[in-house]
């Protein structure tokens, strides 16, 4: 039988990984007080560097998220600006467009989040990118 490592929780460095990724889909407040903890309290790098990728995802979803949202108050001004001088104009295809991207980019988070986490409790990585040379900083820096 294979030793599994605990956490100071009591619960294995898996099971802290995936419920980091999972946290992500409640909610950035959730995330960031397990995030915290798993950096200030866990000794374990494999879940300090799941910890830097699960804020670091979500925080680029919000960032794609909020960009987007400017485009739908971007055009909220344009047609007020319109109407103010008596003028006529409907961007109500482009403000459905946005909200469609709004819809994609949510559920992509989801399923991103969903795949991690399930990954996370065989405590097995899935590569993403510069994401991943952020927690491999983070876990350099944590070790020394």
């Amino acid at each position: 039988m294979e030793k599994t490592d605990k956490t100071r929780l009591g619960i294995s460095v898996a099971m802290l990984g995936a419920a980091l990724y999972f946290m992500g889909l409640v909610g950035m407040t959730p995330l960031i007080i397990l995030a915290g903890y798993t950096l200030i309290m866990e000794k374990d790098i494999w879940v300090k560097k799941v910890a830097v990728r699960a804020v670091s995802i979500v925080l680029v979803f919000a960032a794609i998220s909020a960009a987007i949202g400017l485009l739908t108050n971007s055009t909220s001004l344009l047609t007020n600006l319109v109407l103010l001088f008596n003028g006529s104009i409907n961007l109500s295809q482009l403000n459905r467009l946005v909200s469609i991207f709004h819809i994609i980019l949510s559920t992509l988070q989801t399923i991103f989040l969903l795949l991690l986490g399930l990954s996370a409790l065989k405590k097995k990585d899935i590569s993403l990118g510069s994401l991943d040379k952020a927690s491999e900083t983070i876990g350099n820096k944590t070790e020394e």
